[in-house]
């Protein structure tokens, strides 16, 4: 008689039952729905959500149900149009206090969603959205930290009271890039004390003299090391920064991940409005605050092309020439908040610094009452421009003078900037919440996907599965019979059993994705097909059926586990390896072949030892 253990038996059953547990809501389908959540990320209580209800009803706009999903609010619509009338809606009326983002809701009971059953996350192939590939210009990353280090370093020699003439970018080594700074002294025997106060600034960095006659410099050059985490540090940060922009952007489910040395994914699910996207994911905007030259005549330092030593020249929205003096007192970095409103003046943005920031705005304006103090906006964008009839892509970078006033008193970490546009001073409050970019980015692919397109690969890729599998079934049952129809059974339930991991573990399902399901389901009845021949072989050589099924099982055991394993390594490799779609097709299919694995081994041996393990003797078996 065949003998098969009761655990393995209760195995096999609990784990099919759970996988049928957490496979079904993908099941039910989706609705289009609405996503609202409070600014200041508090959950939302019954008040709000019937305030945003009858919001809803007072527009006449028609909503199927709405529910809590941890701190927001889903409101779920009959269709899309309803969906974006609510959006227009809540984004008119709440989006002071509100974010909102367009998302699809499970028709799933409540029971499921209390237990946190899921169906699996679609990618951006099948649900839509936008697919935005950005470079990272590493080479401006160091660049900018040679000017943080330069505003240092002049911050430090003049509070030391040491004289220098100016401080200027070199290339040494074999690098291409400006790579360091020289600090021009007006004696050699001052050089040593400039060399000592530069080296608190940084301890990491090398400083040398260089005793050239009537022009000493004491210089700084990076290593290639330091280059190298400047560059990595970059391409973190802006990472950072993109996915800190998304989140205010209320987007649901972004992804936002590196690819290689300098390139950053960001894809975004739903998302339509590409143009307005892009324009504010790849924006580089700051403030920065400096005193004003009061001294001179700007209006002549214009029209002579002569700035005065330690000043820049800029210009207020009106055209209008400002002499600025060169040290910067506050800059974006040093906010910690940033929030739009109007104030008397008009739209502003109400900030808050961070303690080395409003220590130095504190110092400045204890020292300078009376006097006028200026807020310069910053904006570098990419801009096509022709060269020699070619087009090519060029950083632009806008600078002018927003506002500028008299510091009536003293003031610290808290402030309000005026001069802005409505439009202007929200764009620039989520900037500088977000974070600044280490470093200009350029898109290098974009790809937006229509909502009906995804709809479209939805149906083409499940049809293809449905397609493939009855080939399978229609084939198996043909040549194997009775045990074909058991391997059938067995790849339906390895089918089952990967959608529910793929909804535990939260994978997105993209159309790699899809393929990947339709290789394991060819991998699965691969296994199936190898035990199968061996059953057939040694019933060839005489041996009894039953003795022949646990021979075949054994025996296949480890051709099935070679095969395996070699495509579980190739799969694990383009998991760790890959990106994007190829890393999407590795999860499915080294998760296919855990499946497989114990669908074909377990579960089959499960179903044919029932059907003859119980039999005293069985005369022939229905395999072909």
């Amino acid at each position: 008689m065949l003998e098969f253990p009761r655990w393995k038996y209760a195995l096999v059953v609990l784990v099919l039952a759970f996988g049928v547990l957490l496979a079904l809501p993908n099941v039910y389908g989706e609705d289009p729905a609405l996503q609202v959540e409070l600014k200041t990320q508090k959950p939302i209580d019954d008040a709000t959500r019937a305030s945003i209800e009858a919001l809803l009803r007072k527009d006449q706009i028609p909503t199927k149900r709405t529910y809590t999903d941890g701190d927001r609010l889903i409101v779920v619509f009959n269709d899309v149009a309803a969906q974006l009338r609510g959006r227009d809606v809540v984004e008119g009326s709440l989006s002071d206090n509100y974010r909102s983002a367009l998302t699809q809701a499970t028709r799933a009971p409540a029971w499921m969603r209390a237990v946190g059953l899921k169906a699996m996350p679609l990618g951006l192939d099948l649900r839509g959205g936008l697919y935005l590939l950005y470079e990272v210009d590493v080479n401006s990353a160091v660049s900018q930290l040679l000017g943080s280090y330069d505003q240092s370093f002049r911050r430090t020699l003049l509070d030391d009271k040491l004289p220098f003439t100016d401080i200027t970018t070199i290339t040494a080594g074999q690098s291409t890039i400006p790579n360091g700074l020289a600090v021009h002294v007006a004696t050699l025997g001052v050089a040593a004390q400039v060399q000592a106060a530069l080296q608190r600034v940084d301890n990491t960095l090398s400083f040398t003299v260089n005793a050239i006659p009537g022009a000493p410099v004491v210089q700084m050059v990076l290593t290639p090391t330091q280059i190298r985490d400047r560059e990595d540090y970059a391409l973190e940060q802006n990472r950072t920064t993109l996915m800190n922009r998304v989140n205010e952007l209320g987007v649901s489910e972004p992804i936002v991940q590196r690819q290689g040395l300098d390139r950053i994914v960001v894809q975004l699910p739903g998302v339509q409005n590409s143009a307005e996207v892009k324009d504010l994911l790849g924006k580089v905007a700051t403030l920065e605050f400096r005193l004003v030259d009061e001294g001179n005549n700007p209006v002549q330092a214009q029209q002579t092309g002569r700035v005065p030593l330690g000043d820049r020249l800029y210009q207020m929205q009106d055209g209008t020439p400002i002499l600025l003096r060169r040290e910067i007192i506050v800059t974006g970095d040093e906010l910690t908040q940033a929030v739009s409103g109007n104030g008397q003046e008009g739209p502003s943005v109400n900030i808050r610094l961070d303690a080395r920031g409003a220590d130095s705005m504190l110092r400045t304006t204890r020292q300078n009452v009376g006097h006028q103090l200026a807020v310069v906006y910053i904006e570098k964008s990419r801009q096509q421009v022709l060269v020699d009839g070619k087009k090519e892509d060029r950083e632009t970078t806008s600078q002018k003078v927003i506002n500028d006033a008299t510091i009536r008193g003293v003031f610290g970490p808290t402030f309000e900037v005026t001069g802005l546009t409505a439009g202007q001073s929200r764009d620039l409050s989520l900037l500088l919440r977000s974070g600044s970019l280490a470093a200009p980015i350029e898109v290098v692919q974009e790809q937006v996907i229509g909502p009906s397109l995804g709809a479209d690969n939805i149906d083409k890729g499940v049809r293809s599965l449905e397609i493939g599998m009855l080939a399978v079934f229609i084939f198996m049952v043909v040549y194997y019979h009775a045990f074909g129809l058991v391997a059938d059974a067995v790849l339906v339930a390895n089918v089952v059993l990967l959608t529910a991991l793929l909804s535990l573990l939260r994978a997105s399902l993209s159309l790699p994705g899809i393929a990947g399901i339709i290789l394991t389901v060819g991998i699965a009845v691969d296994a199936n097909v190898l035990i199968y021949e061996r059953i057939r072989e040694e019933l060839r050589n005489g041996v009894s059926p039953q003795a022949a099924i646990r021979a075949g099982f054994d025996k296949a055991f480890s051709a099935i586990a070679d095969s395996n394993v070699t495509a579980l390594i190739a799969g694990l490799a383009l998991w760790v390896i890959g990106t994007g779609a190829v890393r999407n097709f590795a999860i499915v299919l080294v998760l296919g072949i855990a499946t497989s694995m114990f669908t074909s081994l377990l579960g089959s041996r499960a179903l044919i030892t029932l059907m003859y393990g119980g039999r005293e003797k069985v005369a022939q078996l229905s395999i072909g």
